[in-house]
């Protein structure tokens, strides 16, 4: 071979590299489902091989079961149900449980109190997950409503969590997926994945872009229709789609609609004309936080919260099947 050649075949070599590969191997789609949470989730990542893919998967569902023995507020092996059946005042908890109650403080505050994890002996009282839920007494609705005020809860240095009420109760289901999908997705990217998504229910979590280049497209459920009846989609890019809705956890009496969004004012389902809200942001948490804020707050002083955090977006579907978005969001039909 002369140096002619030679030069030839290290210019090609170089254009094939900077092409992305000649002939370069399609990457595998691995998916996983499971049911925690009390939902149904799934994790899909693009793989070099499905070998990798499924050694990546087994250890994000392990992370899942991690934290569900963390966050649980039914398992008696959890942390949070040892903090909630604490017998002192005072308790250390771990890294995790103390970052979402930081969380929960941060927009208890920002809400004026309306944001209230503290709700917890009024979930029960209600028990929307109940076969046959009913509307509670008026007067144990008042009487429980005693036991709820988040202000009572105090976050201490070295993960300390003091309680000035000893029937205080906490439960974290407004905020839990959030942070998992996070901490889910950290794992991944860590990994070296660049493509995929984690669907935690109500909590869609995207990694980079599809292996074609396009975004991916996240549906918006369409409230109180079929599971695959959708508003709109939106793109996402490597970044978090959250939903809550008034459509969630339901039951009507007497023509009378009662969610499981629950009051900390009044001990009843919160007074909205939102039937459902959709954050577009970077992080999962946040999107779980902003969007249960905004469900309780209503459309205006939701959408002022949304237009007073930097980096997010939301759709805002009204209980008059109206839709309202901030100005950074661009819906798909």
């Amino acid at each position: 071979m002369n140096k002619k050649q030679i030069y030839i075949l290290i210019c090609l070599t170089a254009v094939c590299l900077l092409a992305g590969g000649c002939g370069q191997k399609k990457k595998d789609m691995v998916s996983k489902k499971g049911f925690f949470f009390d939902t149904m989730i799934s994790v899909s990542v693009l793989c070099d091989s499905q070998e990798q893919g499924e050694t990546l998967l087994d250890e994000a569902f392990a992370m899942c079961s991690k934290f569900e023995n963390i966050f649980s507020r039914t398992k008696e092996e959890s942390d949070l149900y040892r903090l909630n059946h604490r017998s002192g005042n005072e308790v250390t908890v771990s890294e995790d449980l103390y970052a979402l109650l930081s969380c929960a403080k941060e927009y208890y505050e920002k809400t004026n109190g309306r944001f209230d994890i503290s709700v917890a002996p009024l979930s029960d009282l209600w028990n929307f997950k109940s076969e046959t839920p009913k509307v509670p007494d008026d007067a144990q609705i008042k009487k429980t409503l005693k036991k709820t005020d988040y202000s009572q809860v105090h976050l201490e240095p070295e993960h300390k969590v003091v309680f000035d009420d000893p029937d205080t109760m906490l439960d974290l289901g407004a905020l839990a997926k959030g942070y998992i999908a996070d901490r889910l997705k950290a794992y991944l990217v860590s990994e070296g994945i660049e493509g995929g998504y984690i669907n935690l229910g109500g909590n869609v979590l995207t990694i980079g872009k599809k292996e074609d280049g396009s975004p991916w497209e996240i549906g918006i459920q369409k409230p109180f229709a079929e599971r695959n009846e959708i508003v709109a989609y939106v793109d996402s890019v490597g970044s978090s789609v959250v939903s809550s809705g008034i459509y969630e956890r339901y039951f009507e009496v007497d023509g009378k609609l009662y969610y499981h969004v629950l009051d900390p004012e009044t001990g009843y389902p919160v007074e909205t004309d939102l039937a459902q809200v959709t954050i577009l942001s970077e992080g999962s948490l946040e999107g779980d936080a902003l969007s249960t804020s905004c469900l309780i707050l209503g459309y205006e002083k939701g959408r002022q919260l949304i237009e007073d955090t930097s980096g997010v977006e939301a759709v805002f579907v009204k209980k008059d099947g109206t839709v309202e978005t901030t100005g950074g969001v661009e819906l798909k039909k």
